[in-house]
């Protein structure tokens, strides 16, 4: 995505809430650059700062320090009517007594277009968001999937440059929530609308992302495309947050162009990759994804040795549970084939395998 121009330029931006003793710092020194036409979600647990910086871009609440800018404009002062920005909140807001139809021009007729634009526009986002026939009906009266496509449609309507959505799907059931999560990656598609999407969910930000950035505690903490933040995790709270993973410790044994050889507590010895600038010393954590490796017949040379505690059939795949010598456990995710049938049982030693370019070493 290089070489693109920026929508949104968040610099070294800094908010506190309250003074003195009872002084919440929500955002510490954030720095993000977002692209334009890009799809990027802000990923962490509750508390974490994904919010108040969606409001600072939004203009509900001012940097303490720091600027954002919008294509290179600062608009940190500025209120959100002056802003080029549009909010898709959780609670949709929409107006119950108004037809969807109505609520859809609502935002065009408070900006003073001509009816005819409007209507224009409104018959577009309709088409849009797949409500056409719906166009007469009042939005108490219609489901809660087809609000929140109406929500849309009445923020995308005056085209705004960047789109902000609050964890709009977080009220959805499972399937519809699935079924939205495509239909969000379709509009920005079709619009080329920035989209930055708050969530606490893993699973919806690995979906639609063009890239994400993982937060905690007011910071940063890595910046990627879902591939990038699931295989490369360059934090343990990133890899821990996002998806199931297995920790070993280890002893660093030495570290050159950005790989490291570890000494397992097996005694095994095997190279990982290092996070970019990490330059780590002594005891080490590393980390792999239980569907980074298999479960082999002990004395199959496997890089790990245990044995095999639980075996749980998911449906696609199953789970191998293997307890280590040194009392930990590491768990294999396995892809069930059709013709392929299960061959360890419970209590059975098993060595664990996998490619040395899945082991990846972490920052703590």
């Amino acid at each position: 995505m290089s070489g693109k121009a920026l929508a949104i330029e968040a610099k070294d931006v800094t908010k506190v809430f309250g003074g003195g003793s009872d002084a919440v710092r929500a955002l510490d020194e954030v720095s993000v650059n977002i692209q334009e036409n890009e799809f990027f979600t802000l990923l962490g647990p509750s508390g974490c700062g994904k919010t108040t910086l969606l409001r600072l871009i939004a203009g509900f609440d001012q940097p303490t320090s720091g600027s954002i800018l919008l294509h290179g404009q600062d608009i940190s002062r500025l209120p959100p009517y002056q802003r080029s920005v549009n909010t898709v909140f959780q609670s949709y807001a929409l107006f119950p007594h108004m037809t969807v139809a109505q609520n859809i021009s609502f935002g065009l007729e408070m900006l003073g277009k001509p009816k005819a634009e409007a209507a224009e526009t409104v018959s577009a986002m309709l088409k849009l968001v797949r409500m056409e026939q719906l166009r007469d009906r009042r939005t108490d009266q219609i489901s809660g999937g087809q609000q929140q496509r109406v929500a849309l449609a009445r923020a995308l309507a005056p085209r705004p440059k960047v789109l902000l959505l609050d964890e709009p799907l977080s009220a959805l059931d499972y399937k519809l929530r699935k079924d939205m999560q495509i239909e969000l990656k379709r509009l920005q598609h079709e619009t080329g609308i920035t989209f930055i999407f708050v969530t606490h969910d893993q699973e919806e930000a690995l979906t639609m992302s063009d890239r994400i950035a993982v937060m905690s505690q007011g910071k940063i903490l890595q910046i990627g495309s879902p591939r990038e933040i699931y295989d490369h995790p360059a934090e343990r709270f990133v890899a821990d947050f996002i998806g199931d993973t297995n920790f070993l410790l280890a002893q660093l044994l030495s570290s050159e162009g950005g790989r490291a050889q570890l000494k397992l507590s097996s005694g095994s010895e095997i190279s990982a990759d290092l996070p970019e600038g990490f330059s780590p010393g002594g005891s080490v954590t590393a980390v792999i994804r239980p569907e980074h490796a298999s479960v082999a017949p002990g004395g199959s040379g496997g890089e790990i040795s245990g044995t095999l505690e639980n075996i749980v059939y998911m449906g696609t795949d199953t789970h191998y549970h293997v307890r280590l010598p040194d009392g930990g456990a590491f768990v294999v995710r396995s892809q069930n084939l059709r013709d392929e049938s299960e061959s360890f049982t419970r209590g059975q030693e098993v060595a664990v395998v996998f490619k040395t370019d899945a082991l990846q070493v972490l920052r703590d």
